[in-house]
Order: structure tokens, then C-alpha cells, then sequence
């Protein structure tokens, strides 16, 4: 009986042993104390969303999503399930969100580390939300940029750390100077915020009227990993996209108006084409 169980939990072990690993490579770089914080029952998402995601299950990547890190050197994580011993969810399960931190990449490198939406209509009174938030009291920056793609299905984010791809819009960034400092509402100098902040962008902040694409997260922090001077640990939750009024319909098209000459040539057809049907007969 003693040799069936020894390797039975010799495999628990190993299970635990790799579960453990994967939950120290998803943690945050600063060490911090737990946080009380009850996640909100439901996601406050837009009321008219064509997307909603509240993160509930992640996997390598949201079902439906892009996942790609172009990193300067690819570490051991991309994009993760939220880790509650950081942080818990904005709303819902307390890992509810999603997750990406300093092992983007190894040693001190360049993160860029992307999250790609399904494709949306962009209309009239577009809108896009979602709340983010980093650690509690950060002594490494990050950075989020929120990109945009005109392109239609295109997933296109380039090449390398540097690299856009499609995505040369840029709607927004968390913390574009990388600072430790905290705060919400954003600011260009108020640093990211280290409790769940949402974030709104409309046609103003520059989503386009028409046409269609994709919206982007890139986690994009220079000089950062495991070893460099910025970089740690940062969550998304409860994203909802309203494309707004697509192609209206019952547009009154303006109708060409006719000069004497058009009209001449207009009648001469007419008249043309009357006499060969004559001819025809």
C-alpha cells in the first residue's frame, strides 16, 4: 500500500511544486502586505457595449483576444490571471482581471507586452472603458498605452519592443513619464494608479467615427524586468467598448445637378437611343 502512495504523492508534490512557481512568476516585484479590499459584485460595464469582458477566465489569453509579447527578450509571462495575494478584482471572483508584470521580460529590458480586442465597429459617440489599477505602494513604474487599429481584423502589432504594427493610434497612456507617484483620475504626471481607477475614452480622446478595427493594451515599460529600474505589477478589469451610431441609416444622398450642356447630352442620348429601337422594329 506504502508503494502505491509514494508516487501518488510524489505527483501532488510536483503538482503544488509547478502551481507554486506559477503564482511566484504572476506576483508583484514589491513586496506587499494583503489587501482587504472586497471586489464589486457586478462589472459596471457601458450600457450599450457591443464588447464586454470582466477577465473571469484567462487562460494564455481571453477567448476571442490577441496575446503577443515583443519584448526585447520574452520572459516568463505575458499575459496572466489576476493574482489576489497583489490585489484583488475590480468586480467579481477576486482574480477576476488580468494581469502582466516585470517578468515580461528578463533582466532589464524593454516590456511590450500586448492585449488585443475582437474586432468593433467604430461609429458616432464611440466610447471605451476600463478600470486598472498597480500595487499598493510601488517602488518600480509602469506604463499602459491604449492603442487603436483602423485596419479591420489586422492584429498587427508589429515587430520587436518598438514596434505598432497597425496600431499607430494612441488613445491614452497610464503614467507615459514613469513615475512611482499614485493617483486617480490620470493625469500626465500623476503615475498609475494604485487602486482601481476607471478610464474612459470617446471620439474626442481619438476614436474614429467610422470605420473598424481593434483596440489595444500595451504594457510598455522601458529599462524594465527583474533587474531593471522600472516595471512591476499591474491589473485590467471590466473593459466595455459602445461602438456608437454605425453608418446611418436614411441618409439623403445629394443628387447631381445638371448644367445646359449635361442636359443637352442628356436628351441627345435619349433621342438616340429611341430611333435605333425605331430602327430595330
Amino acid at each position: 500500500m506504502s508503494f502505491m502512495l509514494r508516487p501518488l504523492a510524489a505527483s501532488f508534490a510536483v503538482l503544488a511544486l509547478a502551481a507554486g512557481v506559477a503564482q511566484a512568476q504572476t506576483t508583484s516585484r514589491t513586496p506587499q502586505a494583503p489587501t482587504a479590499a472586497t471586489p464589486a459584485a457586478a462589472s459596471p460595464f457601458l450600457p450599450n457595449a457591443v464588447i464586454t469582458q470582466g477577465f473571469d477566465t484567462v487562460g494564455t489569453c481571453p477567448a476571442g483576444w490577441t496575446c503577443t509579447n515583443n519584448s526585447t527578450t520574452v520572459g516568463t509571462t505575458t499575459w496572466f490571471q489576476g493574482n489576489d495575494t497583489v490585489f484583488p478584482a475590480q468586480a467579481g471572483a477576486t482574480t477576476a482581471y488580468i494581469g502582466a508584470n516585470f517578468n515580461s521580460t528578463t533582466g532589464a529590458n524593454t516590456i511590450s507586452t500586448w492585449l488585443v480586442s475582437p474586432q468593433v465597429n467604430f461609429g458616432t459617440g464611440a466610447s471605451l472603458s476600463f478600470w486598472t489599477r498597480t500595487i499598493t505602494a510601488p517602488m518600480f513604474a509602469d506604463r499602459l498605452e491604449v492603442r487603436l487599429s483602423t485596419a479591420g481584423a489586422s492584429t498587427n502589432v508589429g515587430t520587436g519592443p518598438a514596434g505598432v504594427g497597425d496600431f499607430t493610434t494612441l488613445l491614452t497612456t497610464v503614467n507615459p513619464t514613469l513615475v512611482t507617484s499614485t493617483n486617480c483620475p490620470i493625469t500626465p504626471t500623476t503615475g498609475y494608479p494604485n487602486a482601481w481607477c476607471q478610464i474612459t475614452v470617446t471620439n474626442a480622446g481619438g476614436i474614429p467615427s467610422s470605420g473598424s478595427g481593434r483596440i489595444a493594451f500595451r504594457y510598455f515599460v522601458t529599462s524594465g524586468g527583474p533587474m531593471g529600474d522600472n516595471s512591476d505589477y499591474i491589473g485590467i478589469d471590466t473593459f466595455s467598448f459602445d461602438e456608437g451610431t454605425v453608418g446611418a441609416l436614411g441618409a439623403t444622398l445629394p443628387v447631381p445637378s445638371l448644367d445646359r450642356l449635361g442636359l443637352l447630352a442628356l436628351i441627345t442620348l435619349t433621342l438616340g437611343c429611341g430611333l435605333w429601337m425605331v430602327r430595330r422594329r
